[in-house]
């Protein structure tokens, strides 16, 4: 996607245009994106992120080792507004104090935190329109995505843009009923194009054709997918009867990258994603 730009995504760009258009207005708005592992959603956000001139951005990222955390991501997301966290109504204040272990108490009602959490965006609102994005929510607890999935709903005045992006086939049924972008592939042209760009010894059109309608042309698989593969192995694509799914596909790439990495640097790679 990066090699490329977004110009092969002005259906997505347009959706996301028009979104922060409405928010100058002093109008609301969410939108989630679906799409498989390396479609191009994190493309979109950060391009949202880049264009989104004249917003405050907040960022939430799920994390699989933390999805028996509650509240966790809605933490990530809200952690830099909690001086505004004396603005709200009491028993909103108590309940979200609660959640992020700020008070002592019970465990704080879900609705009255998902209104806490919209109370507080529409605050941080007010000094300057809001961005907020959440990556890979189908990996943050069961809290934070139906606390989020609350203040989306209610979204409506205050100048707040919610962008969620969910990696398929998870369901993340709390977000059902959202207003929905699918990203999907590229277009035929610009995924010939992405992959030339990767095998500069050049393919046979067929074969070439061929790749492009297996990755159902997702950017990150045509990107990785011919790393280490010679000619020989490209001609017969990448659906072979018993390969795994794409997906997979791209991560042993990966994995195979990081094999060839010297041992402190693989060690060094370990320590940080721990961390």
């Amino acid at each position: 996607m990066g090699r490329m730009g977004l110009c092969d995504r002005q259906r997505e760009c347009d959706a996301l245009d028009r979104l922060f258009g409405a928010v100058h207005q002093g109008r609301s708005g969410v939108l989630v994106l679906r799409g498989e592992a390396g479609i191009g959603k994190t493309a979109l956000l950060d391009h949202a992120v880049e264009t989104a001139s004249g917003c405050r951005t907040a960022r939430a990222t799920g994390v699989e080792s933390e999805m028996e955390l509650s509240f966790a991501g809605v933490h990530q997301l809200c952690g830099q507004m909690l001086h505004r966290l004396d603005h709200l109504p009491g028993p909103q204040r108590d309940a979200l104090g609660a959640a992020f272990g700020l008070t002592a108490g019970a465990a704080p009602d879900r609705l009255l935190v998902g209104l806490a959490v919209l109370s507080l965006l529409a605050a941080i609102a007010e000094e300057q329109p809001l961005l907020c994005v959440v990556e890979d929510a189908q990996w943050l607890d069961q809290a934070s995505c139906q606390v989020l999935a609350i203040a989306a709903r209610r979204l409506h005045a205050e100048s707040v843009v919610m962008l969620v992006a969910i990696r398929e086939p998870c369901a993340a049924p709390e977000f059902e009923g959202l207003p929905e972008l699918p990203v999907e592939g590229l277009p035929a042209r610009y995924a010939r194009q992405l992959l030339a760009s990767v095998t500069p010894g050049g393919l046979d059109p067929r074969v070439r054709d061929r790749i492009v309608a297996e990755t159902h042309g997702n950017p990150l698989a045509l990107l990785e997918l011919p790393r280490g593969v010679d000619p020989v192995e490209l001609a017969g694509g990448f659906g072979l009867p018993g390969t795994p799914p794409i997906p997979h596909r791209i991560e042993e790439s990966f994995v195979r990258r990081v094999e060839q990495l010297p041992a402190a640097t693989r060690l060094l790679l370990l320590a940080a994603a721990a961390e």
